[in-house]
């Protein structure tokens, strides 16, 4: 019985979600101040459905692009976190390690393990990305 017992406790733990690291980011934020004054007067759904990028404590979100944050590590000597990620997009789905680092308390940038493939593309998951007071996800 015993066995049985600690068995489920066990299932119970791994089916649990990783916490998220203490003092992770909090808000929105948008790869500019312009976008997140555009979030402000329009919608951040019309801001989204321009094509941009937004980054919050759960992840990134486009339109058709996005990262789900699984598993996030606070560091210890510096404003970081080093984040797991499952990225998707139409048709393709891969894994991403990103370091988020707060530069300030309105701006945060990410640098992905991903490489960018195609000089054409966007720089991938890197990038600045700053505080949208006033503005929450939909």
């Amino acid at each position: 019985m015993a066995l049985r017992s600690s068995l489920c406790i066990s299932m119970l733990v791994a089916a649990s979600p990783a916490p998220a690291a203490e003092d992770f980011i909090e808000g929105v934020y948008l790869q500019s101040e312009e976008l997140c004054a555009q979030a402000r007067k329009d919608t951040l759904q019309t801001v989204i459905e321009a094509g941009n990028i937004v980054l919050s404590s759960r992840g990134l979100e486009s339109i058709e692009y996005n990262c789900e944050f699984l598993e996030i590590t606070k560091a210890t000597r510096s404003p970081s976190w080093a984040v797991t990620a499952i990225c998707q997009e139409p048709g393709y789905l891969f894994p991403d390690v990103l370091s988020v680092t707060q530069m300030n308390p309105k701006q945060i940038d990410l640098v992905s393990v991903r490489p960018v493939d195609d000089e054409s593309e966007a720089s991938g998951n890197s990038g600045s990305y700053f505080l949208c007071d006033g503005v929450a996800l939909p």
